[in-house]
């Protein structure tokens, strides 16, 4: 959903943005042919296999620079470079990245043999192999259910703390043939390993609280008038995006018939327009972006 994404943005030639996940640039890139000299873009990315790219990309465009952090670090980040309540646009495509899932060496699809890593940042925390190797059954059944919605996450659970018994549990295949066979019944046209996956993934790199704290900043960082984009592929990230701009949109809740001026009830953030998501064109380019979904909201105050 890029045209999408950027035209929500309304990018001023003369403003200055924020690419909250680099990924391989395509949203920067956008961007930055959309800005005029005077313009300026800040990505983060918190893969140094990103941020790679993204200085080979765009290095010496004077208008570009690239921080090598979680946008969780957005307000500190932002306060560094003087861009408090200066920034007329931020943009989240959330989630893991194509070449993320496409690096086999990555570890975070079960399509492709690899180590159990699924680290965003290889530089910091447990990887998966670690956790699944020290975690006790009954956080391992908690991860898969509150992060993948897994409705056999004790029976998966239990498996992976039988066959560790046995042998440690290394690899991508090692796992998705373990969970495939601990489940009962299988979904049409999903991998049993799926919400597996996707929900050790979000709890090693803590992907929902470092959302969470990216969206409270952002209100922070955001200028008056400022977008605030951020596309999603997955209930969770979607849930927590529409509940955050909701309760923003309705302002502080004040108690009935308080004598206060209409400019202090007003919420933070104006809905822009309703949740949009991929036409069926991207669709069949992109299977990948067929639970994408985008929302909109403008800063108010």
């Amino acid at each position: 959903m890029v045209d999408e994404a950027i035209d929500a943005l309304r990018i001023r030639q003369d403003g200055t943005y924020i690419d909250g996940t680099f990924g391989r640039g395509g949203h920067s890139q956008r961007i930055l042919e959309a800005l005029g000299s005077n313009g300026r873009l800040l990505a983060f990315d918190q893969d140094e296999d990103a941020v790679v790219v993204a200085r080979r990309r765009f290095g010496d465009d004077r208008r570009f620079s690239i921080a090598h952090d979680s946008f969780a670090a957005l307000a500190a980040v932002a306060a560094e470079r003087d861009l408090t309540r200066r920034v007329d646009g931020l943009l989240l495509d959330l989630g893991v990245s194509s070449p993320q899932l496409d690096d086999a060496v990555r570890g975070f699809s079960f399509l492709n043999e690899g180590p159990l890593d699924m680290r965003m940042d290889r530089q910091r925390g447990p990887t998966a192999a670690e956790w699944l190797a020290d975690a006790d059954e009954a956080e391992i059944a908690a991860v898969l259910k509150d992060f993948g919605e897994e409705r056999f996450a004790r029976r998966i659970a239990r498996a992976i703390v039988a066959q560790r018994g046995q042998a440690s549990i290394c690899t991508t295949r090692q796992l998705a043939e373990l969970v495939s066979a601990a489940c009962p019944t299988k979904e049409r046209y999903k991998h049993p390993a799926t919400r597996t996956f996707q929900a050790i993934r979000i709890f090693i790199n803590r992907e929902l609280d470092e959302l969470q704290l990216c969206l409270r900043d952002s209100l922070d960082v955001l200028a008056r008038g400022a977008r605030l984009v951020v596309i999603s592929f997955h209930s969770l990230e979607d849930r927590i995006v529409k509940r955050f701009m909701r309760d923003a949109a309705q302002g502080p809740r004040l108690p009935k018939r308080l004598p206060i001026r209409d400019t202090e009830a007003q919420g933070r953030l104006r809905i822009v327009a309703k949740v949009q998501r991929p036409s069926m064109a991207e669709v069949q380019s992109n299977p990948r972006a067929r639970s994408a979904l985008l929302r909109v909201a403008e800063v108010q105050v």
